[in-house]
């Protein structure tokens, strides 16, 4: 086992501090702006001296989940010779070093101090031990202790869980939940290799003053899980923070180290590996006509704490970075799916974003036919078999698409038709055992139903086809005026579809997670993912533990290899 540290640049900055401030309404429409007011700056605990105990613990695969692993964790000021000590299948112990990465929040001006062990040259399909420590550690005498599997080599079974919009349990916060505790239960249940969290982590944006207290509170209810398995996440619109980088991406960029993509744009976008599956994550913020970030409501502008020499923000103002990558992001995942096409030891293509190409949600965001002009036509030409997204607080699963029709799509505002880019359904009917064969077709799914606090979205049916209807975003949504002066709205989506694509729909609960157990199959036969959605009956009134199936399909091809 190799004991380097993760190359990253170490940057030395007085100690963290954590506030406990009061709580900072929001204003304006669909929850999507940021407080109007002066931040105060971050306040010394008056409860604890902060030192460098570790705290927010979490796993990510290396650039080979069945030899690398990377431990991340953060502490409320900076540790001395901060560590992770591995123990092996032998008894023999590596100390790996982590190295410092830090960032000071934009809008309060508080330093956040993170950390970073990568363990390399690991043994594939093996369990590992390791405790997290430093010198000031408080708990140095027991220190934080957990162990995590590697990833199997060739093809091999697994499983693997996945949601998205989570949120903290400290309802302190806006657009959070208890469900959230829960939920991260939930993946411990299920006993998963690993976890994808698909955007929208903890909402920190909706509580400007408070951004790494939310942050905190998040790492600290999923560290029960994420300590002992990888979560893998992506960028929602809900991790872009005014003044937190030129994309608004600081604080998920310091909290995560994930394989690397060799671009411009390192932790935005990436993929890794596992038996006979790419999995493939993506920043849907690059290519979405939405603008579903925090904005600046009104009537007051959002003013940063002094300490961080940043002018106020207008009202009005929205972080929208579509385009951000200028191509970047889609020439990497083309030549990405392109490799995978061509490589006979890969059967299926996973991929993981926030945002939805197919939506039917009513009181959601609904689709985005930025998703489907930029990135649909790729899943189409290399055979993307799942496609995992967040954003809508529901479950909705679509049929295997391919293609789109034009011009199937309605202008709310002028009842003209516009062309939504309707994706084309290869079947609307299902098997007599729920089975898919994904090699005609790319089946969606929306699970954001993590932890989020929110109403349960509700779909509609248009009276005249019988069909679900949904909303597509053709153009940019931006803050417009609103009722009164000096504030600002944002309008939903301009266009309206019939949804000839949408399956199967819970109505029933917004909460629940995907379990996804990958059969690999013999030579010349089928491979095949079953699917078990779990949802969580009753979860939108009173937080619960209690997940309860909802619907199994199988995936099902030719393995080819």
């Amino acid at each position: 086992m190799s004991n380097k540290p993760v190359s990253d640049v170490s940057t030395t900055e007085p100690n963290a501090t954590v506030s406990r401030r009061g709580f900072l309404k929001l204003a304006g429409a669909s929850g999507f702006a940021t407080a109007a007011g002066t931040i105060a700056g971050p306040a010394r605990s008056a409860t604890a001296t902060p030192d460098g105990t570790p705290e927010q613990v979490h796993l990510t695969w290396g650039a080979d989940p069945a030899s690398e692993v990377v431990v991340s964790w953060a502490s409320l000021a900076q540790a001395s010779n901060p560590r992770v000590v591995v123990s092996g299948p032998n008894g023999t112990k590596t100390t790996v070093h982590g190295v410092l990465r830090t960032y000071t929040d934009g809008l309060n001006g508080e330093i956040v101090c993170t950390y970073h062990a990568h363990l390399r040259d690991l043994h594939a399909a093996t369990r590992y031990q390791y405790d997290v420590t430093a010198d000031n550690d408080s708990n140095a005498a027991s220190p934080f202790s957990a162990s995590f599997d590697t990833a199997p080599r060739g093809r091999t079974p697994f499983r693997w869980t996945s949601y998205g919009d989570l949120a903290t349990p400290n309802t302190g916060w806006v657009l959070s939940s208890p469900q959230s505790r829960f939920a991260v239960q939930a993946v411990e249940r299920f006993q998963p290799l690993f976890h994808l969290l698909n955007g929208d982590l903890c909402y920190a944006n909706l509580n400007p003053a408070h951004q790494p207290d939310v942050w905190r509170d998040f790492g600290n209810n999923n560290q029960t899980s994420s300590s002992n398995r990888p979560w893998m996440p992506c960028p929602g619109n809900h991790e872009v923070e005014f003044h937190n980088g030129v994309q608004g991406l600081t604080s998920y960029l310091t909290r995560y180290t994930l394989p690397d993509n060799g671009t411009r744009f390192p932790g935005r976008w990436y993929s890794f590996r596992v038996s006979s599956v790419l999995f493939v994550s993506l920043d849907a913020d690059d290519v979405v006509y939405q603008d579903a970030a925090a904005f600046v409501a009104g009537p007051s502008p959002l003013v940063p704490a002094a300490s961080t020499g940043n002018a106020p923000i207008p009202p009005g103002t929205s972080f929208y970075i579509r385009g951000y990558s200028n191509g970047e992001q889609t020439r990497w995942l083309e030549k990405t799916l392109r490799h995978a096409n061509d490589d006979p030891d890969i059967d299926w293509i996973v991929v993981q974003m926030h945002q939805d190409a197919l939506s039917s949600s009513k009181t959601g965001n609904g689709s985005d036919k930025g998703i489907r002009e930029a990135w649909l036509p790729l899943f189409d030409r290399y055979g993307v078999d799942l496609v995992l997204c967040g954003h809508d607080h529901d479950y909705e699963r679509s049929y295997p698409v391919r293609g789109c029709n034009h011009h199937a799509g309605t202008d709310t505002t002028t009842g003209a038709r516009v062309d939504t880019l309707q994706p084309r359904p290869v079947t609307t009917s299902h098997s007599v055992d729920g089975t898919f064969d994904t090699s005609h077709g790319t089946i969606h799914l929306i699970l954001g139903g993590g932890g989020t606090s929110a109403p349960l979205d509700v779909y509609g049916l248009d009276t005249g086809t019988g069909n679900p209807q949904a909303q597509v975003f053709t153009r940019p949504n931006r803050p417009v005026p609103g009722p009164s002066a000096g504030t600002f709205v944002r309008h939903t989506a301009d266009a309206v579809e019939d949804a000839i694509w949408s399956a199967q729909r819970d109505t029933g609960t917004g909460y629940g997670i995907a379990v996804f157990d990958h059969e690999p199959g013999k030579p010349g036969g089928k491979t095949t993912i079953t699917m078990r959605y779990y949802h969580a009956p009753g979860a939108d009134q009173t937080p619960t533990a209690n997940y309860e199936l909802f619907e199994t399909i199988v995936l099902s091809k030719d393995r080819r290899g």
